[in-house]
């Protein structure tokens, strides 16, 4: 797909995603004036979308989108969408929708997801907490997985054509900020990030860009290297031997794949203990009404076994 075709599907995605909302949340602007603070961005009707509504937004959007929203366009796209949400909103208002039973319910069953949602959330911070001294033992007990190659971390800016990666190269060669350079014209999503790529051991990379990258010094920009993908400018920022990482290096994937453990432990144990203070009956028998795969046979008492 021609890369402007890929901005415009990426831009839809994204306005369809801030339109429906993400994460459960209204996202609603809809106030007299502004109570959330910050610049104002847009008015509509007298409600007021303001930078911080904006932020707010930003945050709500799974990560894989946040990337769109770096460049101009997606922006514009993202404010064009929050604004027509609002009109919306408005309009349902004038129509009555809001005070519709199947809103009200509807509002009435998220109100109690996203009580328990914080609750759990609390629960979960105060006693899932996770040590160094914990980290420190699961690193000390295995090692052997954080046995890696060679490694060298990397930043790149990818353009579509030869021209422009010369016009880049003669920016580069004047001074000017490579990450910057990087936002401003690279076409992938690291452009968002200055163009960094993170650590990459042999193999993570096509074998064009892979063996530039090695070459150089740390710190060192290359020229421009041609692959499939379009014209690179790449610039070394770390190199490391191969080895076992250090404690430190490892220390917060460590705790990501330690924490969803230690949350389960204590949700499995939040459960018991809210069981154990509350007075529970389950009507089983009612459970079974309601069918469904196994029931007639739960349902149904075992025959008695024949005499011989």
């Amino acid at each position: 797909m021609h890369y402007r075709n890929r901005v415009k599907a990426a831009v839809v995605v994204l306005s369809i995603a801030a339109l429906c909302g993400c994460s459960g949340k209204s996202g609603t602007e809809g106030t007299k004036g502004s109570k959330s603070g910050g610049q104002a961005l847009a008015e509509v009707n007298g409600v007021t979308i303001t930078t911080e509504d904006f932020k707010k937004e930003l945050e709500n959007l799974p990560p894989y989108l946040k990337p769109m929203a770096d460049t101009v366009e997606g922006k514009k796209e993202m404010l064009d969408t929050m604004v027509i949400r609002e009109l919306i909103l408005q309009q349902a208002r004038k129509d009555g929708v809001d005070k519709s039973p199947a809103v009200a319910d509807k509002v009435e069953d998220l109100k109690k997801r996203v009580v328990v949602e914080a609750f759990l959330k609390k629960k979960v911070e105060e006693q899932a907490g996770i040590t160094d001294a914990d980290l420190q033992k699961f690193y000390d007990q295995n090692k052997d997985k954080f046995k890696t190659g060679e490694q060298v971390k990397a930043s790149h800016i990818l353009v579509k054509s030869e021209q422009e990666a010369q016009d880049i190269q003669a920016q580069l060669k004047k001074g000017t900020n490579f990450e910057e350079l990087a936002k401003k014209h690279s076409v992938d999503s690291a452009g968002a990030k200055g163009g960094d790529l993170g650590w990459f051991g042999k193999g993570s990379m096509i074998p064009e860009f892979e063996k530039v990258a090695f070459s150089l010094k740390e710190g060192e920009v290359s020229g421009i290297v041609k692959t499939q993908f379009g014209y690179h400018i790449i610039k070394l920022t770390g190199k490391r031997p191969a080895g076992i990482r250090p404690f430190d290096e490892v220390k917060d994937q460590i705790k990501a794949a330690l924490l969803p453990e230690k949350q389960q432990e204590v949700f499995k144990k939040l459960k018991e203990e809210l069981k154990k203070s509350a007075k529970l009956s389950i009507k089983e028998d009612a459970l079974k009404g309601l069918g469904g795969k196994g029931a007639q046979e739960a349902a149904t008492p075992p025959a008695e076994a024949k005499p011989k």
